[in-house]
């Protein structure tokens, strides 16, 4: 368990049903960097108290999507499950002082509740009705959860650091399960368990949890535990303002990963969905944790634009080293040519990568873009390269290898040097010699600078491409 001695502790805690989505992600994102920035400490919780939902895929999917996204936690990885033993020490501790007791409510007469808080318009709520009864007149055959006895006057109020204060009566809540009749604990008694034996200062999460706090908040009371500072983060848009679904991109992080994107542009998206500073659209983890407080997230739901996370994506991808760009995005690339590069094909997709990424907003886009450069010989023309291949095209490509054949150097300025001189012989303009030229070395019409494209290509490779649409 933590160190009850750090000033800020912080936690992540996904139940593992399903794979890590967007909203998960940036309530891992907040804590750490609310955590990091203070120099506190930030654990990861699996809640698997649920054993039938819980799957190991999703633990993998979820573990693995936080270090792709480059989220560090302490400790171990801690599983909730492994703490079942003492969720029900306190449980039956609550029961012993009187501060629970046990129902034999038996689920006939739970669904008849139900039904008739339905007919009434009110929310379903259990009735007490187990509450002060003498545990003799319990039914045989009946195996008792245990519930929180609830204080029943006054008001619950949270201070909640992100909603402000906020307040329902305690005659709304009513007595929740500690532990259900198998004698496994309820996920709000091993989350406020939990929370307590890691010294957890901060519970930062969705506000869909608030409801959970009022509750939350009243075993603290019966266990003489102070609570910690809750902050309900407003649940991420989309950008017609509905609810975030599929269609709007609410895609597991594993998917975002697959489309492309770089972690560290994902990681500054995030960071901008429901909280700011100042007017800053890009930034490093290591400002936002530094800017980063709870007194600065938004109280509305943000929204959540793919499009605007493409072109934050772009500028990353523009910015990033060549190197650490080419090992990002080759995989894309072997999968796009289905073949891994040879060590002669890695040095020059590392040599493309200037012109390559200033035309790409994903790694798949930048891979694409990179193919012509391994394309096997004779390339495939698109309809407008080929458009290019002219008589008069195919006849300036002629004229023009004899010259390039003479050309030693091979670097870009040389080359255009060398192809605006044959230009001005030919009496033709620039343009009229680079699309043929482009569309033979790179099969379209549209591409990098031609002169880079034959400088990445290398002499031996570009004759060969030239000579072979030129005959």
């Amino acid at each position: 368990m933590a160190n009850k001695n750090h000033k800020i502790v912080t936690r992540f805690a996904p139940s593992p049903s399903g794979f890590l989505h967007i909203g998960g992600a940036r309530t891992a994102l907040f804590n750490w960097l609310f955590t990091r920035g203070r120099g506190g400490k930030f654990l990861l919780r699996i809640e698997d108290t649920d054993q039938k939902r819980s799957t190991k895929e999703a633990i993998e999917a979820i573990i693995g999507g936080l270090t792709w996204l480059g989220i560090d936690w302490d400790d171990e990885v801690y599983f909730q499950s492994r703490f079942d033993q003492r969720h029900r020490e306190v449980a039956e501790t609550l029961l012993r002082l009187g501060k629970a007791y046990k129902c034999y409510t038996t689920p006939e007469e739970l669904d008849q509740m139900r039904r008739k808080a339905r007919a009434a318009g009110q929310p379903m709520g259990y009735d007490g009705r187990w509450r002060d009864r003498d545990p003799a007149e319990a039914p045989e055959g009946v195996n008792p959860v245990i519930r929180l006895k609830t204080g029943q006057k006054n008001v619950t109020t949270i201070k909640d650091a992100v909603q402000g204060a906020v307040t329902v009566p305690n005659d709304q809540l009513d007595d929740m399960v500690l532990l259900r009749s198998d004698g496994t604990p309820t996920y709000m008694l091993s989350v406020v368990v939990d929370d307590h034996d890691m010294a957890i200062t901060h519970v930062i999460r969705g506000d869909d949890h608030l409801t959970n706090s009022f509750r939350q908040t009243q075993l603290y009371k019966a266990l003489d535990w102070t609570p910690p500072t809750f902050a309900h983060i407003p649940l991420i848009h989309g950008p017609d303002g509905a609810k975030l679904s599929k269609r709007h991109g609410a895609l597991g992080i594993e998917a975002y990963r697959e489309l492309g994107y770089l972690p560290e542009a994902l990681r500054n998206y995030l960071s901008k969905l429901g909280w700011g500073y100042q007017d800053h659209e890009v930034f490093s983890s290591r400002q936002a944790m530094e800017w980063f407080t709870l007194e600065g997230i938004g109280k509305g739901p943000a929204r959540f634009d793919l499009k605007k996370l493409e072109n934050l994506n772009g500028i990353y991808i523009r910015s990033a080293e060549d190197s650490h760009l080419a090992s990002k995005c080759r995989p894309f690339l072997e999968k796009e040519l289905r073949r891994p590069l040879s060590d002669k094909e890695r040095i020059r997709f590392l040599k493309a990568m200037p012109g390559l990424k200033e035309r790409a907003k994903t790694l798949i886009e930048l891979a694409r873009n990179a193919s012509f450069y391994f394309a096997d010989r004779p390339l495939s023309l698109t309809e407008k390269a080929e458009q290019l291949f002219d008589d008069d095209g195919q006849e300036l490509l002629r004229r023009l290898i004899p010259a390039l054949k003479e050309e030693p150097s091979w670097e870009e300025q040389a080359l255009l040097d060398r192809v605006k001189r044959f230009a001005e012989k030919a009496g033709v303009k620039l343009g009229m010699v680079a699309g043929p030229l482009r569309a033979a070395l790179t099969g379209s019409h549209i591409s990098p600078s031609v002169f880079e494209v034959m400088a990445v290509l290398g002499k031996e490779q570009s004759l060969a491409r030239i000579e072979e649409q030129a005959h």
